[in-house]
């Protein structure tokens, strides 16, 4: 997993904002489609979110996505081009993960 830029800080900086989570993982995944419609040559325009948070408890799968594209709207307006996103809640997740 690559370090983070700037791009990738502040979506971790909202997220945990916005939804205090137990588990939060933002991963740049740009190198995987440079060349590909969206993709900046800087990177930071196509990432994976792993987030563990009690705020999606009782909240159907889209109402948590929502959530999280909330968090990121102007990010995801304006720079993210593909957002892959895994979010439950702590009863949700397996043990060691």
């Amino acid at each position: 997993m690559s370090k983070l830029g700037p791009i990738g800080r502040q979506m971790e900086q909202r997220l945990r904002q916005a939804l205090e989570p137990a588990h939060l993982e933002v991963i740049d995944e740009s190198h995987r489609h440079a060349g590909h419609a969206g993709a900046h040559p800087e990177g930071e325009s196509h990432f994976r979110i792993i987030i563990v948070s009690e705020a999606f408890a009782g909240k159907p799968l889209v109402q948590r996505h929502r959530m999280v594209n909330e968090a990121l709207a102007d990010l995801l307006r304006e720079r993210v081009h593909a957002l892959a996103i895994t979010a439950r809640t702590p009863a949700e997740t397996p043990q060691g993960a």
